[in-house]
């Protein structure tokens, strides 16, 4: 009995790490709320520690989770958009109010449809999420398409990148991190971002203008995973407690966690004297057809993965009502 003592006790413990600030929401809210979550859920049996440092570039986190570099992290499909085509759904204009609202209707619809196409494979998956409504922050006034002709936007790349080339923008792809220097410098004239990301990376004090669309222009999905290796070795008591944990409780986590930063977002612009004007009924039109194509480009490219992407992606937005109604 005394030798089987160890064993009962045993702490496993799971190293994981976030390509943002440790100040950053996801990093301190999200990651660490479900950390916390997950050793309060197995009795302290599985703890979670945050490395200091990433330890990859952003679009290299799978890897680095399959890999073992590191056991728990998080990507968005932007930056992976030759692995990851069915993510791009939820990024897709037209999209959620919230956060919340998007990522839960986008959690439901890739459990449902997506998970079986074996696009995360080689990690385990644990959750999935979208950021607040994407939006067009510039150096300069914009009052319509005629203005952003042009100019120089950094985005995450993605269905962002695709929406800013078809406006007519020169636009480009950099890790979101980079942005401050990017736009103080004067390599980027404007950034699509949520609204949390000004807060989360100082550029309330390089912008001129707050471009704001119904919904966003655009949206990041996200996927949070673990080395699927560690998942496997872990007690089936342990899986189970974190499997209540995953799925729909991770996007709203992570969904109501963004749509608080994204109202702190909102305030510090106000606070900072960045102008902020809602695109006017023309600008919103000119996106909206100019990013129809996007949309067909993404059911094409779903029907290849053998999925009824008209079907889902109607179903996605029947989705993203019952949500906002609370459903």
């Amino acid at each position: 009995m005394a030798a089987a003592q160890p064993a009962l006790a045993q702490t496993t413990t799971l190293t994981m790490s976030s390509w943002v600030s440790p100040q950053h929401h996801l990093t301190g809210v999200v990651l660490q709320g479900w950390a916390n979550e997950v050793e309060k859920a197995t009795s302290g049996r599985v703890k979670l520690q945050m490395l200091p440092k990433h330890p990859s570039a952003p679009p290299g986190t799978f890897d680095a989770v399959r890999d073992g570099l590191v056991d728990v992290s998080y990507v968005t499909a932007s930056y992976t958009p030759a692995r990851h085509i069915l993510p791009l759904m939820a990024e897709l204009p037209g999209a959620g109010e919230t956060a919340l609202i998007n990522s839960v209707a986008y959690s439901r619809i890739h459990w449902k449809y997506f998970d079986k196409v074996g696009e995360y494979k080689g990690v385990k998956l644990l959750g999935v999420f979208t950021h607040g409504p994407g939006q067009m922050f510039t150096k300069r006034s914009v009052a319509g398409i005629n203005d952003i002709q042009g100019l120089k936007i950094r985005t995450g790349g993605g269905v962002a990148e695709a929406v800013a080339k078809a406006l007519g923008t020169s636009a480009f792809v950099k890790p979101a991190p980079e942005s401050y220097e990017l736009l103080s410098s004067g390599v980027a004239d404007g950034v699509f971002f949520p609204l949390e990301s000004i807060v989360s990376f100082k550029l309330e004090t390089v912008l001129e203008q707050a471009t704001l669309f119904p919904g966003g222009m655009y949206s990041s999905a996200f996927g949070f995973f673990m080395n699927e290796d560690k998942w496997n070795k872990l007690p089936k008591q342990d899986q189970e407690a974190i499997a209540k944990l995953s799925g729909e409780h991770i996007a709203r986590l992570a969904g109501a966690s963004w749509d608080e930063a994204d109202r702190k977002g909102m305030e510090a612009l106000k606070k900072s004297g960045v102008k902020i004007v809602n695109a006017n009924p023309a600008f919103v039109a000119e996106v909206q057809k100019r990013s129809a194509p996007i949309i067909d480009d993404w059911i094409t490219k779903a029907k290849a993965k053998g999925v009824d992407a008209p079907k889902v992606l109607a179903e996605f937005r029947d989705e993203l009502k019952k949500v906002a109604a609370g459903k």
